[in-house]
C-alpha cells in the first residue's frame, strides 16, 4: 500500500422514470452506453444494473403519503426504489479507469452487470489500469473478487480515501460500529484487504492523475470522496453524496437513511450542489436514473435537475 500526503448542455425537462435512457439494463442489452468527451478522457457510462432500496430510506422523516409524492419521479415498485448503478468508464491514451465497480452480483439479484457492460464496449477486465472508489459500500466495491477468489481486475491500481480505509479497516471496527454496519464491515474488510498491496490512499485535494482530483464529501460514509474532472464545463463524480437527482436536489436538507453521519452528509451535499450549480458543472450520480449526467439549477433554497 502507498499513501499520498500532498493534499492537494442544453437545458431540458427532468426525465420521467420511464424515459428510454432511464434504465441502465436497456443500455447494456443494446450495447450502446451513453458516451461523451470530458477533457482528455472519453467517458462511457456503464451499468451494473440496479439495487432495490426501501422508499422510506430516501425520506425517513416523512409520512407515507408525503413520501409517495416525493418519490413520484423515481422508479418505485412495491414500495422499493430501483436505484441505478451508473459506473463511468474513462479512457485516455494511457489509462482505462473505472469509478467504482459495482457489486459483482453478490449484493442483490439485479446487480452484477458491469462485466457485460464492459464487453459491450470491448473493454476487458484485464485492461483496467485504475479503479477509483468513492466509498466502500458493497454496491460500489463488492465486485473486487471474482467467484474463484481471484481479483476481477488483476492489473489495476486502486485509489481509496485514507479516511475511508481507516474507518472500515479499524481493527476495533466491530466494537465501535453499530450492529447494522457489521455486514457491510465484513464485506469492506474482505474486499479492501484483498487489494491492500495495490492501494493508493488519497485525501481530499489529491490528484488521482492529471485532470482528476478528489473532493471531500464525508457523511454517507466517514471517508466518502467525490471527484472533479477538468475540461469544458467540468464534471463532478458525485458518488453517493446525492443519492437521487430528484429527492437529493429538491430536498437537500433531508436525511438519507443509509448515511452513517447524517448531518455531515447534508452539509457535504449542500456544499457540492452549491459548487456545481454556481460553476455550471456537470454532475454524474451513481444511483440516478441512467445515465445520471446533468446539471443542477437553483430553485429557491433547493435545486432542480437538468439532464445534459
Amino acid at each position: 500500500m502507498s499513501d499520498r500526503d500532498n493534499g492537494t448542455a442544453k437545458l431540458g425537462n427532468s426525465p420521467k422514470p420511464d424515459d428510454g435512457i432511464s434504465d441502465g439494463r436497456q443500455a447494456s442489452e443494446k450495447g450502446a452506453p451513453v458516451s461523451f468527451t470530458q477533457g482528455d478522457f472519453e467517458v462511457s457510462v456503464l451499468t451494473d444494473g440496479y439495487i432495490s432500496v426501501p422508499g422510506e430510506i430516501f425520506a425517513p422523516d416523512l409520512e407515507v403519503e408525503a413520501r409517495q409524492t416525493a418519490l413520484s419521479h423515481m422508479k418505485v415498485q412495491n414500495g422499493e426504489v430501483h436505484a441505478q448503478a451508473n459506473i463511468p468508464l474513462f479512457r485516455s491514451r494511457r489509462d482505462v479507469i473505472l469509478f467504482d465497480i459495482g457489486a459483482g452480483g453478490g449484493y442483490q439479484p439485479s446487480d452484477g452487470l458491469l462485466q457485460q457492460s464492459l464487453s459491450a464496449v470491448e473493454v476487458s477486465t484485464a485492461s483496467i489500469t485504475k479503479i477509483v472508489f468513492t466509498h466502500a459500500h458493497p454496491d460500489h466495491i463488492a465486485a473486487t473478487l471474482a467467484a474463484d477468489g481471484t481479483l476481477r481486475f488483476p492489473n489495476a491500481t486502486y485509489f481509496v480515501g485514507s479516511a475511508e480505509w481507516d474507518f472500515w479497516m479499524d481493527p476495533d471496527f466491530f466494537n465501535k460500529a453499530p450492529l447494522a454496519l457489521h455486514d457491510f464491515g465484513r464485506g469492506a474488510q474482505r474486499d479492501l484487504g484483498a487489494i491492500e498491496e495495490r492501494i493508493v490512499l488519497i485525501k481530499p485535494g489529491d490528484d488521482v492523475m492529471t485532470g482528476i482530483r478528489a473532493i471531500a464529501t464525508p457523511g454517507h460514509t466517514p471517508g466518502h470522496l467525490s471527484f472533479e474532472v477538468s475540461g469544458g464545463e467540468g464534471l463532478i463524480i458525485a458518488g453517493d453524496t446525492a443519492t437521487s437527482e430528484f429527492v437529493s436536489l429538491e430536498h437537500p436538507g433531508w436525511r438519507f437513511g443509509y448515511d452513517v453521519l447524517p448531518e455531515i452528509a447534508i452539509e457535504s451535499r449542500q456544499r457540492l450542489l452549491d459548487r456545481a450549480t454556481h460553476d455550471r458543472c456537470k454532475m454524474l450520480g451513481f444511483h440516478w436514473n441512467y445515465p445520471g449526467v446533468g446539471f443542477g439549477q437553483r430553485a429557491g433554497t433547493a435545486y432542480r435537475f437538468i439532464p445534459s
